[in-house]
């Protein structure tokens, strides 16, 4: 029976607490482009929502998209009129690349944004970001396509939208069900490190930020929302969603070559009980044991179809032999990739040599069978032939697993490989990370605008290659001031120093001294 000193259990979370601690806990973003008309009453809107049911300082940050028509006048005077209001203006267009300068610049630890037009009700906006706040999820999205949510649009934009999230859970394994709901959220911490990695500057911003997170092992949650079509919004549906094939062809094509470098950003935000070591439960071994049973199954069908099929135009000694050897090369690939979680190219040819290794033994086995078959009778009939094969790949699946555990797919934070080590201390939570080389070259040739934020100018450079990601060094509780944040300036963005500092978010984080924990 379990109990709560038992190592297994994890430290309690701390929310962020009520009251005004000098810095806004949260910062909505509404993109705009050409709002005159919609700005002010969706600011006055958000706002009063905001201070009637939000028990958090806040921030409203207008991020002006090259506007042409009197949108920065509007916005300069919500700025002038509500100490809560902020005005950022950019000179190029782009949902992406407004979201990203001004989460960057921001200094609040929960960064949201949404819609000027308010499709989303607001009601769900503190669902949103609780569980933000209390730890327990990196980002959330608001849903329309969930089972609760109410929404009311038209059959074409449903069906729009229906068929490309379809086409994110097909091509991409996305398992969010609505990626370009414009109503989300991201904790701060995370988005230092995530944001560097998304490329896109317009309305696949969403998709591609998503993907990597899941892709990357980050919790998202999702919010049913109620949501009104907006009849007089400008989006260009044909070529917003051409742009998003595109950007699926992107995003697809760099995690099937591996060179998305999720290893930045794999676990090193809270608590994972799978960091922790349990005695006499192996690190991984259960979702090992059902990936490897998976692909086994499949392979082995793989095999029964090839082995009928060789069958036809040879003895069974040589059918046997290519279906497995066929099938070995298609099993090592599938357990590299799925069941032990190898990624890139990196060793491929070398554990494809140690997995015809392991296809030697199970031939011996396997035609050992055979072997043994044709000597107890000199005509077996087709279905003895695959019953003794099937009982020969059973054992020879057995021994495959423990080969491929313990030799060919070694624990690789022991074989000093690109990964993320993440270790608990009771006294001290650091995450230390290493990034692989081949993976700096991703986002470098994304460029930047000439922006400002209020009225100083932001002249922002093309990314450097990214650096390993420094170490998270344990934070002290702040006694009754209840969080600490280090002041992010807007010119940080410029030099991109931004990136190295040292995110100190003690009520995000987990506790470590807590006294239900025995370690």
């Amino acid at each position: 029976m379990r109990t709560d000193s038992s190592p297994g259990t994890l430290p309690a979370r701390e929310h962020l607490p009520a009251g005004d601690a000098g810095t806004p806990v949260l910062d909505v973003v509404i993109p705009v482009y050409n709002e005159e008309k919609d700005l002010q009453p969706c600011v006055l809107r958000l706002h009063d929502h905001l201070k009637r049911t939000f028990p958090y300082a806040f921030r409203i940050t207008i991020a002006d998209n090259a506007s042409t028509d009197t949108t920065p006048l509007v916005a300069a005077r919500l700025e002038e009129e509500i100490p809560e209001v902020s005005h950022f203006r950019l000179e190029q267009k782009g949902r992406g690349r407004a979201l990203r300068t001004v989460w960057s610049a921001s200094e609040a630890p929960i960064l949201a944004y949404m819609d000027v037009d308010l499709s989303t009700d607001l009601n769900a906006l503190l669902p949103l970001v609780a569980p933000l706040i209390s730890g327990h999820s990196d980002l959330a999205i608001g849903s329309r396509l969930a089972r609760s949510s109410r929404v009311v649009r038209g059959p074409k934009r449903e069906f729009i939208s229906r068929a490309y999230n379809l086409i994110l859970r097909g091509s991409l394994q996305a398992r969010f069900s609505d990626a370009q709901c414009g109503f989300k959220a991201i904790r701060r911490d995370v988005a230092q490190v995530l944001l560097p990695m998304v490329e896109d500057t317009g309305w696949f911003f969403d998709t591609e930020m998503l993907v990597i997170a899941e892709r990357a092992g980050l919790r998202i949650h999702e919010v049913p929302v109620d949501w009104v079509d907006d009849p007089d919004s400008t989006v260009h549906i044909v070529k917003t969603a051409t742009e998003d094939l595109k950007g699926v062809w992107r995003v697809g094509k760099a995690l099937a070559t591996g060179s998305l470098p999720l290893d930045r950003i794999t676990r090193p935000f809270g608590d994972d009980p799978r960091d922790r070591e349990i005695q006499d439960v192996p690190k991984g071994l259960a979702r090992q044991l059902v990936g490897f049973c998976v692909v086994g199954g499949l392979s082995t069908l793989f095999y029964l179809v090839l082995y009928s099929l060789f069958r036809q135009f040879g003895g069974s000694q040589v059918a046997n032999a290519l279906a497995l050897l066929v099938s070995a090369v298609a099993n090592t690939a599938a357990n590299r990739r799925l069941t032990f979680g190898v990624r890139g190219r990196g060793g491929a040819v070398r554990h494809q040599a140690q997995g015809l290794v392991v296809f030697g033994i199970g031939l011996a086995l396997t035609s050992g069978s055979l072997a043994a078959l044709n000597a107890a009778t000199s005509d077996p009939g087709h279905s003895t032939e695959l019953a003794v094969l099937i009982a020969a790949n059973l054992a020879a699946t057995v021994l495959r697993f423990l080969l491929f555990r313990a030799w060919v797919f070694p624990d690789r934070n022991d074989g000093g490989q690109s990964t993320v080590v993440a270790s608990h201390n009771p006294s001290s939570p650091t995450y230390a990370m290493a990034a692989n080389p081949q993976h700096q070259q991703y986002s470098q040739n994304q460029q930047f605008p000439q922006q400002t934020y209020g009225s100083q100018p932001l002249p922002l450079q093309p990314p450097l290659p990214q650096p390993p990601l420094p170490q998270r060094p344990a934070t002290q509780p702040t006694g009754q001031q209840g969080y600490q944040t280090n002041p992010f300036r807007a010119g940080e963005v410029a030099d991109r120093s931004w990136e190295d500092a040292t995110v100190h978010l003690q009520p995000v984080r987990p506790t470590d001294n807590d006294p239900r924990d025995s370690r």
